[in-house]
């Protein structure tokens, strides 16, 4: 038999939503795991079960599950295919999916699966989009059960749209285990699961709590980050710009979802620092409304754009504004880090976009050198401005083009 810590009797709340945060050794997967268990034992229940990547489901996942199923003793209740499970005595089924595979997106697939009665989000701090979460919330809509959507995670930190939403729009403090609105919150840590922990490991922890006192209120405690973890860039501060240094911009496009950005950037050689203030920060601009806010900003100052963008570059010069393309290379990013970390970055006070990325801006694989793919639109757009002036032979002698 299984005996969950009481806190878990939430999960029959008449909510839609339902978030599960704590630290490692919580048990919060586990209890999930458990709760669907159970549930698909009513009929009329399709649950769909994701996690970002999800690549053979037979070998990780549902194993996982049958374990739950073989402590309540249900193990010979199933039919199992590779990614499904249906309940013989019910009839509800249960879905493995990842919500990225190797062919892509897989949004536009979990949307038509009809009549999903529940969705469960497991690590759902990966989750990062917050558009593709809605894609598929806004299919559970099933008129024969309840309808529930279930993210399980490890906190990440305060700029996840998770936290957000669900915790500093709605007034939620960290760390709640309650009912607010459409929304039940359940916090746990290894001290509400400790007879289910070896007494090493609960060594380990509170010695982590002794000599890393950070980490054990994250990884352990479940606490949200002011900074992420393994953040690119932490010889950073606020301070004021240096004015009276020649200055490049550097800018990044994006439109409908992704920025468009123009940030200033001067580097004091002599004092190894770099001065950063953010211009702009916008999506859904126009060729003419990029040139018009360059123009307003830089005036006739050299802007280095991305490269990536040839013809939106092209006509933005062409308009009048002094502008050229990035060189990148092979391995460009990296060089561009480098350059960057060589230096103390001084960020003005109200470049909150550039404030945000560099606390979120992360080592995706440190050993290979492979930042994640976000936060990084203020970023990019400096580092094209760095890039540009120290490897340009003209030692930071812009003339207009």
């Amino acid at each position: 038999m299984i005996s969950l810590n009481p806190k878990y009797k939430a999960l029959g709340n008449n909510t839609k939503y339902f978030i599960i945060t704590g630290g490692r050794g919580s048990s919060k997967s586990f209890a999930i795991g458990t709760f669907i268990c159970t549930l698909s034992l009513e009929s009329d229940h399709k649950i769909l079960y994701t996690r970002h990547t999800m690549s053979s489901a037979h070998l990780s996942i549902i194993p996982e599950f049958l374990e739950k199923a073989s402590l309540l003793e249900m193990e010979g209740f199933f039919d199992i295919t590779k990614t499904d499970i249906r309940n013989r005595s019910s009839g509800s089924e249960i879905y493995f999916r990842g919500l990225k595979t190797s062919s892509g997106d897989q949004t536009a697939n979990l949307k038509s699966l009809q009549g999903t009665s529940t969705w469960v989000v497991d690590e759902a701090e990966e989750l990062t989009d917050e558009n593709k979460f809605d894609d598929i919330a806004l299919s559970i809509r099933s008129n024969k059960r309840q309808n529930r959507i279930i993210l399980i995670l490890n906190p990440a930190t305060k700029e996840h749209w998770i936290y957000k939403r669900f915790y500093e729009s709605a007034g939620v403090p960290e760390g709640f285990t309650g009912q607010k609105d459409d929304v039940t919150y359940i916090h746990t840590t290894y001290m509400d699961n400790l007879k289910h922990l070896p007494l090493d490991y609960i060594k380990s922890i509170e010695d982590m709590k002794v000599k890393r006192p950070e980490k054990y209120k994250h990884k352990i405690l479940g606490g949200w980050l002011a900074k992420a973890e393994g953040v690119v860039f932490a010889d950073w501060s606020i301070g004021e710009f240096n004015d009276s240094l020649i200055s490049v911009f550097g800018q990044d496009f994006g439109f409908s979802v992704d920025p468009t950005t123009l940030i200033e950037v001067a580097i004091d050689k002599s004092l190894n620092k770099i001065y950063v203030r953010e211009c702009f920060y916008k999506t859904g601009l126009t060729t003419s409304q990029i040139y018009e806010l360059n123009k307003g900003y830089a005036n006739s100052k050299l802007v280095v754009g991305d490269s990536a963008e040839p013809r939106l570059i092209y006509e933005v010069k062409n308009k009048g504004c002094n502008i050229v393309a990035v060189k990148k290379g092979k391995d460009s990013i990296i060089a561009g880090i480098s350059m960057m970390q060589d230096y103390d970055i001084i960020v003005t006070d109200d470049s909150l976009n550039v404030i945000k990325e560099l606390n979120n801006y992360s080592w995706h694989d440190k050993k290979s050198q492979t930042p994640v793919d976000n936060y990084n639109h203020c970023i990019d757009a400096i580092r094209y401005a760095v890039y540009y002036q120290l490897s340009n032979p003209n030692k930071g002698q812009y003339a207009v083009y």
